[in-house]
């Protein structure tokens, strides 16, 4: 799926929704729907309607998710003013609503969608209640997605900050919960970030609470976190290819710490990621002999775990280490001076 806030890692829900979710097959009985989603927590409302959501989408039955929630959004919003909650779920409805279109790469309906979620919720403004900023932390997430989707990196940016600062706000209160969003954000914020000032900023920011939440282990925040990862790796690789050394190996080694909170025993992603680390190490003169440190460590590393072609990488980076290469271009230049 699309990594949009429709992601079911998004949320880790705890609670249980199969008889909600039973009552999603087949034909759709929105009046009865809305009595059954009445009497449930809040969390849980919005727990089950991305779940089903997620469920259209899925199996490639968008369509059908935009009626759905339509649909029993009709509902909610011709009694929210009776009943609080209810007016809460409106505003969820909406939030879903502008996931899947971005889903589908619907980004105008997304936006008006986005529109109408902020305005319900600038109904209450001063509001800081788990519903009201739950609602508008996910909805800012989406925001900075749609507008990276459109090259608008200044709204982005904004959107992902501000998400990232209200879940984290939110985690402190429920990090089983709002742990893995606030991960997702601030994965997000690799990508969206286009200035490595304000990506690596960001990280710092946000390394220690993240570190917190990795070390729970549960299994939204184990996913969540390995996406950060997955990230952090590939933006080394890039920053690497570049010849940026001293930035990959930042991106590197923060990619390896996660890594080894999220899982302490020894693998191949430890190994290919220390790998990358060893030979950024090795192009920076200072950090030279850390680097063939590293890697002879990797050798044994590889040696144990019987990973053959990572050891023959190694070997490989070490080998050119010690006889590098000449430079064909410039012994070229020598020859025929400008």
């Amino acid at each position: 799926m699309k990594e949009t806030s429709l992601d079911p890692i998004f949320f880790p829900s705890a609670a249980d929704i199969s008889s909600q979710m039973a009552m999603t097959h087949g034909d759709i009985n929105m009046s009865d729907l809305r009595h059954a989603v009445g009497a449930l927590p809040f969390t849980t409302a919005y727990d089950f309607f991305r779940a089903a959501a997620n469920k259209f989408v899925s199996q490639g039955q968008v369509d059908q998710a935009i009626e759905y929630i339509i649909g029993f959004d009709a509902i909610a919003s011709r009694v929210a003013d009776e009943n609080r909650k209810l007016l809460d779920i409106h505003a969820a409805l909406m939030q879903i609503l502008t996931s899947i279109y971005l889903h589908a790469d619907m980004t105008d309906e997304a936006l008006k969608a986005a529109a109408s979620t902020l305005n319900l919720l600038a109904q209450e403004p001063k509001r800081k209640d788990e519903p009201f900023l739950s609602v508008l932390a996910t909805l800012l997430y989406d925001i900075a997605l749609i507008h990276d989707s459109r090259d608008e990196h200044r709204q982005a940016e904004r959107a992902i900050e501000k998400s990232m600062k209200i879940f984290e706000r939110l985690a402190k209160l429920n990090p089983g919960r709002y742990g893995a969003p606030h991960v997702l954000a601030l994965n997000a914020s690799t990508a969206i970030y286009h200035s490595r000032e304000k990506q690596t900023k960001a990280l710092a920011e946000h390394q220690a609470a993240a570190n917190t939440y990795m070390r729970q282990l549960n299994e939204g925040i184990e996913d969540a976190g390995m996406r950060l990862v997955e990230s952090l790796a590939a933006e080394g690789r890039t920053l690497a290819k570049m010849s940026k050394q001293r930035e990959a190996i930042q991106y590197f080694t923060r990619a390896l710490k996660y890594l080894t909170k999220i899982s302490p025993e020894f693998n191949r992603t430890h190994l290919e990621l220390s790998i990358d680390l060893g030979e950024a190490l090795l192009t920076v003169k200072t950090s030279r002999e850390k680097g063939i440190h590293l890697l002879n460590t990797m050798l044994y590393k590889a040696t144990k775990i019987n990973a053959d072609d990572l050891h023959r990488r190694i070997v490989d980076i070490l080998v050119d280490a010690k006889n590098p290469s000449l430079s064909i271009f410039g012994f070229w230049h020598k020859i025929f001076p400008r």
